[in-house]
C-alpha cells in the first residue's frame, strides 16, 4: 500500500478500512486534540460504521483521492471515528449536524473548533457539485476560507451551537411532573396511536424506509393479553409476517436485514446488525407463545442459526455487523440471477423461481431478491398438494443455493463485540428458550453470559468492546442496562440467583456514576469520561431501545425480589416524567411503553423450587407470561434474596405464586399453578 495511516494500528474494522487512505486520520484522542489547539486547526470528524454502504461510497470517491487529501492535511485534524465504538460522540455530533440541517445519516461529517465545538457538518458529500449540492473538495475550501477569515463569527456560531446542545441534552425539566396519574386508560391511548400509524396493508408504522420497531410490535403483542383487543394482536402479527415474507428476511441464511427502502419489506438495505435481529427474535418469541404459530419459532431458530454460524465466536460472543456490500456492489452476495438458479436447482428451479418470485429479468435492479408473497402452507393449499412434501423440497433448495452462496465474496465481517448488543441477543437467547424450550439456547446465553461478565467485566469495570483478545473503551450506560436485563432474564430460566445479585451490583454503579442530579435519569457516559462537549441524556429509542426505558424496568424487576422500594420511586419518576412524551410519540418511545404497561399491570411473582424446578420451567415459560417475576431455588440459591426467604427447603416440586409482598400456599403441579393464577 502506498498510504498507511495511524489507522493501521486501529481495532475496529471500519477505522481499518481507512488505514491506507493518504488522509492523515487520527484517533479521537489527546493526540489530536492537542494538536489541533496547537496548531489553530479546524477538526474534522468523519464518523461511520464498517456496514454502512455510503460511507464506503465517500471513501471511494474522496478519502481515496490524494488531491482532496491533501487540502484535508494540510487544512485540518482529521479525526476518523466507529460510532459503533464510541456512540456517545456519534450522538453528539449527530445532534449537531440534525440541528443544523434538519437531517442527518451516516457518513457523518462535521467541522469543530480546536475546543471541540461543532460549527457546520453533514452527511454523505459528492465528490463533484450534484444537483445544487457542494462537493466535498469545494466545501472544505470554503471551510477553511471561513474559519481563517471569519473566525470570531465561526466561533460564536459555535457557541450558540453547543449552547443549544447542552439545553436539549437536559431534561431537568421533566422532574417535577405532581400528581400525574398512570392508568389503563394511557396504554389505550399508546394502542390507538400506534394503531393510526399503522400501515394495515403491509405491517409495520409509517412508509418507507420501514424499521421492524419491535418494541412497538411487543406492545401490541401484551396490550391484546391484557385487554383482548384482538385489532393490536392483528397488527402486530400482521408486521411480523411481512417481514418473515419479505426480502427483509433472508430465506436462504436466515437473519434479518437493518431495515427495507420500501413499505413492503421487499428491498433492504443489506447489512445485518446483530441488535436488529436480537430484538426480533425476542419479539418472534412472544408471539410463538401466544399462537403458537410453527413460522415463528422456525424463523427464530433459522435466525439463532445463521447467528452463530456466521456472526459468532469460538468464545461464544457475538459479533457486530455483515456489510451490505461485497466486492462494491450492494446486496450482490444475497441476489440470484434466474439463470443462476436454473444451474443449481435444476429440475426444482421452476417450483422455486415461481414460489419466490424469481423472473428472467431480475425483481430488483437486473436481479432477484428471494421473497416470499405467501408462507408455504398456503402456497400448499393452493395448489392442493402436501404442504410436508413441499416444505421438505423448498429446505432441499435452500441448502443447495447456502452451499452455493459459500463460494461467493463474502461481505465484510465487523468482528468487534460490543457489550451492549451481545446483551441484547443474550436476552433473546433466553427468550427463544422460554418460547421453544429448546436447550440449546439456554446453554448459549449461559456461554456467552460466561464470556461478558469474565471478559467484559474485569475488576469491576464494564468495557464496551472487546476485539483481538482484550477489552477496551470503557462502558456506556446501555451496556450496564442491557447487562442488566439480561441477567435478570437469564436468571430465570436456570434459577442462577447470583444473576440477580450481579444484576444489582451493577444497578448500583449506574446509580453512582451516571445518575443526572438535574433529573431523575442517566447520562450515556460516565461521570469520569474525559474528551467529551456535552453529557446527554438519551430517553428516545434509536436503533437499539432507550438505555433509560431498559433500566427502569429493571429497577421496577428488583425492586420486587430484593424489597428496595428506593428502586420502584426512582422508576417511576422516570416514567411519570415522560408519560406525556410516551402517548403522544410511541413509535418513538416503544421501550418505554412496555415500561408503562409493566407498572400498571404491576408484576405477580413466581417462585418454583424442588429438584425437577429446571426441567419444569421448560413447561412454565411455554406459556405467555408477559409481566411475571420468576425464580427458580433450591437449598443452594443464594440466600439474601427476600424473596427466596423461607421457600426450597425440600426437593419436593413446588409453586409459590406471589403478589403485594404475600404468598399463596404452594401447589404441587403446574395446572394447579395455572388455576391459582388465574382465578
Amino acid at each position: 500500500m502506498q498510504h498507511t495511516n495511524q489507522l493501521i494500528n486501529a481495532s475496529s474494522p471500519y477505522l481499518l478500512q481507512h488505514a491506507h487512505n493518504p488522509v492523515d486520520w487520527f484517533f479521537w484522542g489527546d493526540e489530536a486534540l492537542q494538536k489541533a489547539k496547537t496548531e489553530n486547526k479546524p477538526i474534522l470528524v468523519s464518523i461511520g460504521y464498517s456496514s454502512c454502504h455510503w460511507c464506503h461510497v465517500m471513501e471511494r470517491e474522496s478519502f481515496e483521492d490524494e488531491s482532496i487529501a491533501q487540502i484535508m492535511n494540510e487544512h485540518f485534524i482529521n479525526i476518523k471515528i466507529d460510532r459503533e465504538e464510541r456512540p456517545d460522540l456519534d450522538h453528539i455530533y449527530m445532534d449537531a449536524v440534525q440541528a443544523m440541517t434538519g437531517s442527518g445519516g451516516w457518513p457523518l461529517n462535521v467541522f469543530l473548533t480546536p475546543d471541540l465545538k461543532p460549527f457546520f457538518g453533514g452527511t454523505y458529500f459528492p465528490p463533484k457539485n450534484t444537483h445544487g449540492r457542494l462537493s466535498w473538495r469545494e466545501t472544505l475550501l470554503l471551510i477553511y476560507k471561513a474559519f481563517t477569515e471569519r473566525k470570531d463569527e465561526i466561533e460564536a456560531q459555535a457557541e450558540q451551537l453547543t449552547t443549544y446542545l447542552k439545553n436539549a441534552s437536559s431534561l431537568s425539566k421533566l422532574k417535577n411532573e405532581g400528581d400525574v396519574v398512570i392508568d389503563e386508560s394511557n396504554l389505550n391511548t399508546i394502542a390507538a396511536e400506534l394503531l393510526n400509524k399503522a400501515d394495515k396493508l403491509w405491517g409495520g408504522f409509517g412508509g418507507a424506509p420501514k424499521f421492524p420497531q419491535t418494541f412497538s410490535i411487543l406492545f401490541l403483542l401484551r396490550h391484546c393479553h391484557y385487554t383482548k383487543d384482538e385489532k393490536a394482536l392483528h397488527h402486530a402479527l400482521l408486521s411480523l409476517d411481512k417481514m418473515i415474507l419479505g426480502g427483509i428476511y433472508d430465506h436462504v441464511a436466515g437473519g434479518f436485514a437493518r431495515y427495507s427502502t420500501d413499505e413492503k419489506w421487499f428491498a433492504p438495505h443489506f447489512e445485518k446488525m446483530l441488535y436488529d435481529n436480537a430484538l426480533i427474535v425476542a419479539t418472534l418469541a412472544e408471539a410463538y407463545q401466544i399462537t403458537k404459530k410453527e413460522i415463528y419459532s422456525e424463523t427464530i431458530h433459522q435466525t439463532l442459526q445463521f447467528i452463530q454460524r456466521e456472526m459468532m465466536s469460538n468464545e461464544f460472543a457475538f459479533y457486530s455487523a455483515l456489510d451490505a456490500d461485497s466486492e462494491g456492489v450492494e446486496g450482490k452476495f444475497y441476489t440470484w440471477t434466474k439463470k443462476e438458479i436454473e444451474q443449481i436447482l435444476l429440475e426444482d428451479a421452476e417450483l422455486f423461481c415461481a414460489i419466490f418470485n424469481i423472473t428472467d429479468h431480475g425483481n430488483w435492479e437486473e436481479t432477484n431478491i428471494i421473497y416470499l408473497k405467501s408462507f408455504l402452507h398456503e402456497i400448499a393449499a393452493e395448489k392442493q398438494t402436501s404442504y410436508d412434501e413441499l416444505y421438505n423440497k423448498i429446505n432441499d433448495c435452500k441448502e443447495k443455493l447456502l452451499a452455493a452462496r459459500k463460494n461467493r465474496i463474502r461481505p465484510l465481517l465487523d468482528d468487534k463485540v460490543l457489550c451492549s448488543w451481545n446483551a441484547l441477543m443474550n436476552i433473546a437467547c433466553t427468550k427463544a428458550f422460554k418460547a421453544t424450550g429448546n436447550e440449546k439456547y439456554r446453554e448459549l446465553a449461559i456461554k456467552n453470559m460466561d464470556f461478558m461478565l469474565s471478559i467484559m467485566l474485569t475488576n469491576e469495570s464494564l468495557f464496551h468492546c472487546y476485539k483481538n483478545n482484550k477489552p477496551y473503551q470503557e462502558a456506556y450506560v446501555e451496556d450496564y442496562t442491557n447487562l442488566i436485563w439480561a441477567l435478570i432474564q437469564l436468571q430465570e430460566i436456570t434459577g442462577n440467583s447470583n444473576y440477580l445479585l450481579k444484576a444489582k451490583e451493577l444497578s448500583e454503579l449506574v446509580i453512582q456514576n451516571f445518575s443526572d442530579h438535574q433529573s431523575n435519569y442517566f447520562f450515556f457516559t460516565a461521570a469520569h469520561q474525559k474528551n467529551i462537549l456535552v453529557r446527554k441524556v438519551d430517553v428516545y429509542d434509536g436503533a437499539t431501545p432507550s438505555a433509560n426505558a431498559i433500566f427502569a424496568l429493571s429497577l421496577q424487576y428488583l425492586s420486587v425480589v430484593f424489597d428496595e422500594e428506593k428502586y420502584l420511586a426512582l422508576s417511576e419518576k422516570m416514567l411519570k416524567g415522560l408519560h406525556h412524551a410516551i402517548k403522544k410519540y410511541p413509535t418513538s418511545f416503544g421501550a418505554w411503553s412496555i415500561v408503562m404497561q409493566s407498572y400498571i399491570h404491576q408484576n405477580k411473582q413466581v417462585v418454583i423450587t424442588g429438584e425437577q424446578a429446571l426441567t419444569e420451567i421448560q413447561l412454565f415459560h411455554q406459556h405467555y407470561f408477559p409481566n411475571i417475576i420468576v425464580l427458580i431455588t433450591n437449598q443452594t440459591s443464594a440466600t439474601n434474596i427476600p424473596l427466596l426467604k423461607d421457600k426450597g427447603n425440600n426437593s419436593n416440586l413446588q409453586y409459590y405464586l406471589c403478589e403485594h409482598k404475600t404468598c399463596k400456599a404452594p401447589v404441587n403441579n403446574f395446572e394447579k399453578f395455572l388455576h391459582l393464577y388465574n382465578t
